[in-house]
């Protein structure tokens, strides 16, 4: 599938997704990562895909097909498949079309939603037993991983990603008393906050706890004095995008991968 090369949403100030794409690669930033000509190699085992692909993020001096074939290298040392993540602030401009010409293939459709102003967020109105508490970080990689079915190596990488992270993170668990029904964390860097790994329990779907948890989390933020949000979903995920617009956020671009495998 040929997805149409992202663009920003003229929405929003150009300056303030820029800065949005910056925060969102320092919050996935994992240990493992390398430059290769302008490029940022990351090459984590954990599921994230911006925590184990190629973020072009410069021009570089070398041909693309020079500089994939060293990464490639890099990729096959780790044991995984080399993905690439095309963004409207890719270098070079035509890196998406090329990659396509070389039978790269296009995966996952992704959307950064952001919330220009956290002014207006309205209070929580939490059920009858219903509360938010703060928790670890490894707890957290541990908890969502566990919802979400993970195995233990990504548990485990997601959670030394969030304890060696540039940017700090802050998780939280909402619970029906002491039945954990969703949790979430967010990274806050300056003025903006990145909202990250909102997960609800199967069984307590439909009820309102992402919303509520996501309230909950850009209040929290707010106090600390995040005045901006973004979050990163991907496009077809129709019932948390209704979730984010209903927040007020509105999507400030898009993004794809592109990957040899399908």
């Amino acid at each position: 599938m040929q997805l149409p090369v992202p663009d920003l949403n003229p929405r929003f100030d150009s300056q303030l997704l820029s800065r949005v794409e910056d925060a969102g690669l320092n919050a996935s930033a994992p240990p493992q990562q390398r430059w290769v000509d302008g490029w940022l190699v990351r090459f984590s085992a954990g599921k994230a895909k911006r925590a184990r692909c190629i973020n072009a993020v410069a021009d570089g001096r070398l041909s693309v097909a020079t500089r994939l074939a060293q990464c490639e290298e890099v990729y096959a040392q780790a044991g995984l498949p080399l993905v690439v993540r095309i963004t409207p602030f890719t270098r070079p401009a035509h890196l998406d079309d090329t990659l396509a010409e070389m039978g790269l293939h296009t995966i996952d459709d992704t959307r950064v939603m952001v919330l220009d102003s956290l002014d207006a967020l309205p209070a929580v109105d939490w059920p009858a037993g219903w509360s938010a508490h703060n928790i670890g970080l490894d707890p957290f990689a541990q908890r969502v991983g566990a919802l979400r079915g993970s195995p233990l190596s990504q548990r485990q990488a997601h959670a030394e990603r969030l304890l060696h992270s540039p940017v700090p993170f802050t998780a939280f668990e909402l619970r029906e008393q002491g039945e954990v029904l969703a949790c979430g964390q967010y990274a806050i860097e300056s003025d903006l906050v990145g909202l990250y790994d909102v997960f609800t329990a199967p069984e307590a779907r439909g009820r309102g706890c992402a919303s509520r948890l996501c309230l909950h989390m850009l209040a929290h933020a707010r106090s600390r004095g995040a005045r901006h949000a973004y979050l990163q979903v991907e496009h077809d995920n129709h019932a948390a995008r209704a979730i984010y617009h209903r927040l007020g956020f509105a999507d400030g671009y898009a993004y794809h991968y592109r990957t040899r495998r399908i």
